[in-house]
Formats: C-alpha cells, structure tokens, sequence
C-alpha cells in the first residue's frame, strides 16, 4: 500500500470513529455512517468490522447499532493525564452555569473543529438543545468555535477561511465576511455571540481558554432561548463568561504537566 492510500485509509477510519462518537449513546446504522461521511456502505461495513475486531465499536445485537468499543476507553483513559480538563473544569462550569442561570459547556479544539466535552445544565426551565456532549462543529460556526478561531494569529484565520467555505452547509451567514465581522466584534469585546444562526431562537455566548502557550486550545459557552440573552443582559453574561474562562486558564497554567 502507498503512503497516500495509507493516508486515505487512516482517514477514513477517523472520520469513522467520529461519526460513531456524535451518537453515543445510543448508537448509529451503518447506513447512516456511510451518509454521513460519504463512504461506500460496503467500505464501511469492512472498515467498522476490522474495528470491532480490534475492540476500537462495538455492535448492539438487538439492534444492529454501532458505538464506541472498549479499547478506545483504555487509550482514552491513558491520553486523559494530559488532555483531559473535564474534571478541572467542574467546579467552572457550575459556578458558570449558577451565574447565569443558563447552560455552560465546555468544548475543545480538535483540529478545525471543536467538540464539546462536558455540561452543566442552567436553573433557567427553558433551554436549548443545540450542544451536547460529543458533537462537533466547524471553527467559525457556533459560539465556542468562533471563540477559539478569534483568537488565533490573522494568518491562522485567513489560512482556514481560505480553504473553508462554511456557507455551503451553515448558510448565507457563515460567508467569510460575515465570520470575520463576527471575528471583529468578538475581539472588541472578549467573548463571541452566536444569535441564533444555528437553531431559530437560541442564542449562544463563548469565551477562549488558554493553554501554557497562549493557544485559545478550549472554550466555555453558554447557551440559552433568545429571551435570555437581551442586550441589557449579555454585558452581564460575558462578564461571567471571560471570569471563568480565566479562571480555568490560571487552573490549567498551576497544573502539573505531564513528564514533569
């Protein structure tokens, strides 16, 4: 095998084990993966049995559905000593979602993209249903991403705008323009807005989190219906939300590194 079809096979097992994250718990078809990440069904059935044999999904017999399989937890549960901050950030995010009342999320960067790790659900009875644990976006679409992606170097964000067309999949509101108004905006005052570009009527508020290298590496966000977030309110909300995100930076700077 060349090193382009190795790298291609690598790919696809990724883009894979991805797909069966973002629905944990319950599971997804191998109909649906194969949609969802534009592979063959045959390549996929394949590429998902050599995983199962290797412990890396499972497969519900009642059901036919494909989780995430034991080994991964293993690998998992070794990585955590240095990227894991969940645990860390616990204390963050109930204080984060007590102050405002809303939602509070913690989401990492992963390449382009970021996942959300952990939540700490809001006292306020209505909420919103757009983040969960495991789901992914794009930098640039949803409040902690366009966070993060504020607070790279300029050549960072020109870099992915330029290869990254969100608008094909997020909308007329997602072209480069529009981001890099919103870029603007969050750089002005600290902590990004999301008003309601994802889901009608839910608004999101995020803020960076920095690693010892002063790489915006995760976000706090907040997420909450539109009503919440008036603009006699958001001030208020963005204080709390830069409050934290602080306060977990300085909590991961005093951490012990791994190897040291």
């Amino acid at each position: 095998m060349t090193s382009g079809a190795q790298g291609q096979l690598v790919g696809r097992v990724a883009a894979l084990l991805r797909a069966v994250s973002a629905h944990e718990p319950a599971g997804v078809s191998t109909s649906d993966l194969a949609r969802e990440t534009d592979l063959a069904r045959p390549t996929v059935h394949r590429l998902l049995a050599t995983l199962a044999d290797e412990g890396l999904v499972d497969r519900h017999r009642d059901n036919g559905r494909w989780t995430l399989g034991p080994e991964l937890y293993l690998l998992g549960s070794l990585a955590a000593a240095r990227y894991d901050i969940a645990e860390l950030a616990g204390d963050v995010l109930r204080d984060l979602a007590r102050e405002t009342g809303e939602s509070a999320y913690l989401s990492a960067r992963r390449g382009d993209e970021t996942v959300c790790l952990a939540v700490e659900e809001g006292s306020f009875p209505l909420r919103s249903h757009v983040l969960h644990i495991g789901i992914r976006f794009p930098l640039g679409v949803a409040s902690a991403g366009l966070a993060i992606l504020s607070h790279l170097p300029d050549r960072d964000i020109d870099a992915y705008l330029s290869r990254t067309d969100l608008s094909t999949e997020w909308g007329p509101d997602h072209a480069r323009g529009d981001i890099e108004k919103r870029i603007a905006a969050t750089r002005l005052a600290g902590y990004s807005v999301n008003p309601a570009l994802i889901v009608e009527g839910s608004w999101g508020m995020g803020a960076a989190v920095f690693d010892t290298r002063d790489t915006p590496t995760w976000a706090l966000s907040i997420t909450g219906v539109e009503s919440r977030f008036r603009d006699d309110r958001r001030a208020g909300l963005g204080e709390s939300l830069l409050n934290q995100a602080h306060r977990l930076t300085q909590l991961l700077r005093r951490r012990p590194q791994p190897g040291h």
